[in-house]
């Protein structure tokens, strides 16, 4: 076997640990949480879009599904040490599923103009924005389904608005955070 291959077997190998890294991560910052209502306030927007500037947005986008299927199949990896279906079927799973297109929006914007700290941040405000618009729709058809109808404004009161300037801080970290690691990230591969 040439070294070539060697290499390229041993990025395989990094690629996959580091996607369990952060799959783990992101379960660990879901359940450093604050109750805020409904939707409590977790690490978690930190670690997904850690996740995402880190590993870019292929590796990124497979382990945040990882952890979304992991939590799926009951798993405790949601905010309150809570897995299952049933979760993910609640009126806040889907800001949970929204993280999976969160992290397609990352990738399709950083794919296409690259991964300088400015487009990073714009393609994780966008990816949020993504996944806050996905949530607040599911969360409006499981209410109406389980309890009555809601208007969007009463959404977005309950569910968005309260997050807005955590989850910008927790990006801001995110962002500023995720050079230092890639440098060292890129040291140890080598």
């Amino acid at each position: 076997m040439n070294n070539a291959n060697v290499r390229g077997a041993r990025l395989r190998t990094i690629d996959i640990t580091m996607i369990g890294l952060f799959c783990a991560l992101n379960a660990v910052c879901a359940w450093i949480s604050f109750p805020v209502a409904e939707i409590p306030i977790t690490m978690q927007t930190f670690s997904v879009f850690l996740t995402l500037a880190v590993l870019g947005g292929m590796r990124g986008t497979i382990a945040i599904s990882l952890y979304v299927a992991l939590g799926a199949v009951g798993v405790p990896v949601f905010a309150g040490m809570r897995g299952g279906i049933g979760v993910l079927l609640g009126v806040t799973g889907g800001y949970i599923v929204g993280f999976i297109f969160s992290a397609l929006v990352f990738w399709l914007i950083t794919a296409r103009l690259g991964n300088g700290i400015i487009v990073t941040a714009l393609a994780s405000v966008l990816g949020l924005i993504v996944c806050y618009a996905f949530g607040s729709l599911w969360f409006m058809a499981v209410y109406a389904s389980g309890t009555g109808s809601i208007g969007l404004g009463a959404v977005l009161i309950k569910c968005v608005v309260p997050y807005l300037i955590p989850d910008a801080v927790k990006i801001a970290l995110a962002v500023s955070v995720s050079g230092t690691l890639q440098k060292i990230m890129k040291n140890r591969a080598s």
